[in-house]
């Protein structure tokens, strides 16, 4: 199998923190080296990418990029020379400073392949400086939806959309707990996780909490993650009464998904909302904002709710009609289950990943 692609394969991702983009580069590498290819990643020597690689023991370098290294031409110099080395073919990288850093030196280094994989529905900026990077370095642009995809070229064309594909990222669903039979029973469990950032967007369900309250629906919220905005959302908590209704749980694995009934989640946007199919998976019903990439991933009216973005009359209403109805709120989970299996396999996207890497660059 390792035949079919020829050289080396080095996946770029400097980041320090953990995120869906870092989950992406550990599954890929290590589908690859599993599969018997030959494999190189490289990470930022304090992540949790870097320790998880070494743990699954996939050959990994130590990188770190800051914004200011694209003016170091040491840095750039040494990466190119790593990137010769190891007589790199394909480069995969990730974050913007990747690309700009590593990115010259992979042009530098005459990489034949080099690849960028935007996990961010938030347009780009046509600056010159993108329009050489996308012009005269990357190749071709690993795409993780097709709302990803749109943004690439939002404000202005950067580079040709036929160099742009789309691939989802694939869940291990053997990974995922044993999902426990729902009685929903009184009260009624609203789960969400993510990051306590802005982009997460939890202060809105709050709001929503407040509404259902009023509408007389016996409800809880819990919210598992961390992030900077873990003061604040406590603080809003408990000015608004809602210190016995809301729970924030720190981090959590997916057998938080098994304390929940409705997954909810208020995320301004989402290149691939990875959390979304994990819910759907373990049978959770969800209510989301119609946004992002949010309709790719869940299907409205038939394994969740898509709502206007920050409506809470809709998200609240949407909520109470699986609160309400147990056979409707049943139909969803299992086609929500079904969906997210058939649709966002591991092996359906390592295989996509693997056709993506036989195609030449054009």
């Amino acid at each position: 199998m390792g035949k079919e692609i020829n050289g080396k394969i080095c996946f770029f991702n400097s980041c320090k923190n953990w995120g869906g983009g870092e989950k992406w580069h550990l599954d890929m590498a290590g589908q690859m080296y599993q599969s018997g290819y030959d494999v190189v990643l490289c990470a930022h020597p304090a992540s949790p990418l870097f320790e998880k690689a070494k743990q699954n023991k996939l050959l990994c370098f130590p990188f770190a990029i800051s914004s200011f290294d694209m003016l170091n031409p040491l840095k750039e110099k040494k990466i190119a020379h790593f990137f010769k080395e190891q007589k790199v073919q394909h480069l995969i990288l990730n974050l913007p400073s990747d690309l700009k850093v590593a990115g010259l030196a992979a042009k530098k280094a005459d990489v034949p392949d080099i690849i960028y994989r935007r996990g961010s529905a938030i347009p780009i900026k046509p600056s010159l400086l993108n329009k050489y990077l996308f012009g005269a370095v990357v190749h071709r642009i690993l795409a993780n939806s097709k709302e990803t995809k749109r943004t690439i070229n939002a404000k202005g064309k950067l580079i040709h959309p036929d160099k742009i594909s789309v691939i989802y990222n694939g869940i291990d669903f053997d990974g995922l707990p044993s999902v426990k039979k729902r009685a929903l029973k009184k009260p009624f469990v609203l789960g969400n996780m993510g990051r306590l950032v802005p982009q997460k967007n939890q202060q809105f369900l709050l709001k929503v909490m407040l509404e259902l309250i009023k509408r007389n629906c016996d409800v809880r919220l819990k919210i598992a993650g961390s992030g900077a905005l873990e003061n604040e959302l406590k603080t809003e908590i408990n000015s608004l009464g809602l210190a016995e209704k809301v729970q924030l749980c720190g981090h959590r694995g997916m057998d938080f998904m098994n304390e929940t009934d409705l997954f909810v989640h208020s995320s301004l946007w989402e290149g691939f909302g990875y959390v979304l199919v994990e819910a759907q998976a373990t049978g959770l019903p969800v209510v989301a904002f119609e946004n992002s990439s949010n309709p790719e991933v869940v299907r409205n009216g038939e394994t969740g709710v898509l709502v206007p973005e920050n409506d809470v009359q809709a998200f609240a209403s949407a909520v109470q009609a699986f609160y309400s109805d147990a056979e409707k709120y049943q139909g969803f989970s299992n086609k929500a289950k079904e969906w997210s299996r058939n649709q966002f396999s591991m092996q359906q996207s390592f295989d996509s990943f693997l056709a993506f890497l036989q195609q030449p660059s054009i």
